[in-house]
This record gives C-alpha cells, structure tokens and sequence, in this order.
C-alpha cells in the first residue's frame, strides 16, 4: 500500500505575522518554508530558522527586547507550562524567562494538520487496543495523536476526547481546531491538574477513547492505569526514547506494568538460571502496544507489552517488529532481530548455518545471552534441555547434578562446566565450546582480560540501575580502577541518575543514587 501524506493546514501566515517584519521577510524567501520546524528569538542572539537538518541565522543583528515584546503581545496568554499558542492554529509559542520572570527568549514551533501520518499503524489503532507512542522531540508524535483522534471519530464514530493540555493537539482557543475532526477537547487550566482532568473526562462525558499527549508524573501514570481498567481505549504518549528508558523511569514504569523484586525457592533458581533476588513484572501493562517513534518514517512496534517486559527483566532482548516507509511510499514491516541472527551468523561462520542451542543449568540465562550477543555467537539459548547442542553448568551446582548429567549421557549432549556466574567466565566456557582459544594465540576475537573486566563491570552497573530503579536506595558497585568507574559512570548517567565516587584505591567504587537525591 502506498502511503501518501497530505498537508491539511499549516496557516504559516498566522505564525509569521506575529514575528518582526525583518525576521518575516526572511523567511519568507526561504526555499522549502513548508518545512520549517521553528523559529527561535533568543535575547542578544541572531534569530534562527529551524529546518530539518539545518538552521537558517535570519539575521547578524540580535534579538533586542523589544522585539521578543513584540511577539509576545501578538499571542495568547502564557500557562503554567510557559506555553502560549495563536488561536485557531496548531502552532507552539514556548517562553525562556530570566530569574525576574521576564521572557528573554520564544521558540515558535510550526503546528501542522497532515492526513496520511498514522497509515502505517492504523491498524493497530482500529484494534481497539491502548497504544503508548515514545521517541525524540520533533519526531511527529502529536501529529500522529492528532490524525488518530479524528480517524477515531470520525471513520469509526467513536465517542474521543482529547486531554490538551498545552493546547497544542487542538490548537488555542475555545474552538478546536478541524483537524481533529469530530473528536471533542477538554483544556488542562495548569499542568499539575493534567490527571484530575483525565480522570473528569471517564468519569463525566463516557468516552470510548481518550487521547492525552506528554504522561511524565506519577499522578499521571496512576491516572492513566485508572481509565485503562475502565475499559477505555488510551491513546498517549510519555518522556524516553524506548521502552527500556520507561522501565528505568520510577515515575511512569508503572505504565508498563511496573518492576518489584521478588525471591526466589533455590530449586526455581536453578531453574532459570539467576540469583535468588530477580525484578519481575509487578501489574498488567497500562498499554498493550507500545510504538517507538525512530524517526518519521520508521517504528519499532511492541505488539504486547507485558511479553515484552518480562523478555526484558530476563536478560532477553526485544524483538519488535520494524514498520517502515520506503520512498515510493510502501510500508515495509519486519522483525529486526531475526535480521541480526542471519547477519551474525554469516559473521562468524561465513555461510549460513544452524544456530548451536544451548541449555544453561544454574548458569544466569540473561548474562549467557549478552555475553552470546557481545561475541557475534551462531548460538542461542534453549529452555528445553531435550532441544539442546551442549549443557553449560555452573561449578558449584555439579556434585548434586546428578540427574542432569544422567540426561546429557542419554541424550549424547556434551557438558561444559563454568567456574561462576560473571561474563568473563561464560566468555572464557564459550571461547572453549567453540575452539575459539587456539585462535591468534588464546586472543580469539580480539579478546582479553581487560575486555573481560570492563564487561563485567558495565554488567554490574546495569544491574545496580535497575535495582535503584525498583528500590529507591543507593546502591555501591564493586571496586574497580579510575578508567573502568568512568565508563560505569558514563552509563549510569545514561538513565539520568548520579554516581560518586566513595573510598580510597584499590577500594575505591562507584555509588548509584535514586533519581531525585542531592
């Protein structure tokens, strides 16, 4: 099916005519104007044209204040959220203010009305199923929010209320703006009531389906779990790239569902192969779907969560499905890691060829499959041992494994033991599984001990991220030197936590912080 994308409205004249007549003219004369992003004023700076993958100085001159005056006072009132818009259009005035209050710099983002967005998931977004929509500023997600409330109502007759908050889904003013159609818009009076006013619209106009953009609070995650139970379909969209980042955000995790830790019987650990403390799901998913936003033409589909985050908390790495729109317009859709496994294998053994299945007893499951990743492996982990090539075991489980090794003398499954549960031991079982250690001197794949360490100690941290996550309390990482704690550090900061630095070497570590804490 090719898809075709039409530009409704952009009412570009109306976002002009606020900004100085020099500035205008400007832009006016640039070619491609219909796909200028936004337009920035800054105090004392030149002011900018923003395009896609390039920025236009409008001007040497700078920004004085009376011009930032001067667009200000062509606008609607600013909120609580430093937002403004034009009434009747779809266009974004967001205000920078100095310490005194006074603005010192506007970012006028261009609101578009575009049919066509949403083809490539409308599917989905007739399931009836909620969808929660993450990726970048910039990437098209309120206008994908926009076109699925008006398809919602108007195509399919569904009773759609949009919560606005910032008025940019509807456009400002007491008039929503066509583009949504027949869909109804209830305004958020400051940010903070964003949640009373979602749970007013289930509870005082019936909706079938409710459409809210931007869920960052707690408030707002409860708020959004309360609909959903009531069996309305949730359409929204929260802060992060991917579903990895909600999962480490305490704030909205819950949305997919949550993360508690739980302890496990010694026999059910040994059966999964992890510690006796693991993260599980702690609640059925708010959304059923979730959509990463890669870029405009390009998705990433999780078409049921709650799978997805379980494969997660093990180890597992996602397989979503990838939905993407060539130059002729076709949808494309495919899942991108069983992409990886063929290019993996044609890698390492240079043809292709059966996966090697390996079954893992005591040994941890999810450090087997990184360390598998990491080392471009022609392997992958089996639940089942009757389905296996060859058994690692951990060291300290093999005097009482009796019975497995019965199995593997049954079955003719050869029996590797590993010393411990760390990456550089599992490395070292499969280097020797796979006769990887008579290669360039011991030093197969370019590995070595220092490789092993930073490994290892990246493991630790990712571990300590989720448990500060699930706990809420400072975690210590293991000793490790200057060059490794940078790495970790660089890592941790990734989920946007704290690391200091505590002790004295060869004792010095690094500790992780919960979000939040000074």
């Amino acid at each position: 099916m090719a898809i075709i994308e039409r530009n409704i409205a952009d009412n570009m004249d109306q976002l002009l005519d606020i900004l100085p007549a020099d500035i205008r003219t400007r832009l006016k004369q640039q070619p491609q104007l219909d796909t200028l992003l936004e337009v920035v004023l800054d105090l004392g700076r030149s002011p900018e044209g923003r395009f896609p993958g390039r920025i236009v100085y409008l001007r040497d001159e700078p920004v004085s204040q009376e011009e930032i005056q001067f667009a200000v006072s062509r606008v609607g009132c600013f909120g609580g959220d430093n937002r403004a818009g034009i009434e009747r259009t779809l266009h974004r005035i967001s205000a920078i203010r100095n310490r005194r209050g006074d603005i010192v710099g506007l970012t006028c983002r261009v609101g578009r009305a575009i049919h066509g967005t949403i083809d490539i998931v409308r599917d989905l977004v007739e399931s009836g199923r909620s969808i929660l929509m993450m990726g970048r500023p910039g990437v098209g997600k309120t206008t994908k929010l926009r076109e699925m409330a008006r398809i919602l109502a108007e195509d399919f007759g569904k009773r759609v209320i949009i919560i606005d908050t910032s008025n940019e889904i509807a456009g400002d003013g007491d008039i929503a703006h066509p583009a949504i159609g027949r869909a109804r818009r209830m305004q958020v009076p400051t940010p903070d009531k964003q949640h009373a006013v979602m749970i007013e619209a289930v509870e005082n106009h019936m909706p079938e389906v409710i459409i809210i953009d931007e869920i960052s609070t707690q408030a707002e995650a409860d708020a959004a779990r309360t609909i959903a139970e009531r069996g309305v379909q949730l359409i929204g969209t929260a802060h992060g790239n991917s579903i990895e980042n909600l999962m480490m955000n305490p704030s909205l995790n819950d949305l997919v569902g949550g993360i508690q830790s739980v302890t496990l019987g010694d026999e059910e650990a040994r059966r999964r192969g992890t510690q006796k403390t693991v993260l599980e799901r702690k609640a059925p998913p708010t959304f059923d779907i979730a959509i990463e936003i890669q870029d405009r033409y390009r998705l990433a589909v999780h078409q049921d969560v709650a799978e997805v985050i379980d494969q997660l908390l093990r180890g597992w790495p996602p397989q979503p499905e990838i939905r993407l729109i060539d130059d002729a317009g076709e949808i494309h859709i495919f899942h991108e890691q069983a992409q990886e496994y063929s290019s993996h294998t044609e890698t390492v053994v240079g043809k292709e060829s059966q996966l090697m299945r390996i079954f893992p007893y005591a040994v941890s499951r999810s450090q087997l499959e990184r360390v598998i990743r990491g080392m471009r492996m022609p392997a992958t982990v089996t639940k089942n041992l009757e389905d296996a090539d060859v058994i690692l075991l951990l060291k300290s489980y093999a005097k009482g494994s009796a019975k497995i090794m019965a199995l593997a003398e049954e079955n003719k499954v050869p029996v590797y033991i590993v010393k411990s549960n760390t990456i550089p031991q599992i490395q070292k079982t499969l280097r020797e599984l796979m006769n990887l250690d008579t290669v360039n001197g011991g030093n197969a794949n370019g590995y070595d001990e220092r490789q092993a360490a930073e490994a290892e100690a990246l493991e630790e941290a990712r571990v300590a991220i989720e448990q500060v996550a699930v706990n809420n309390q400072p975690i210590d990482l293991p000793p490790r030197d200057a060059a490794i704690r940078r790495q970790q550090e660089q890592l941790i900061g990734q989920y946007h936590l704290r690391a200091e630095a505590i002790g004295v070497d060869p004792g010095r570590r690094l500790r992780v912080f919960p979000r939040g804490t000074m």
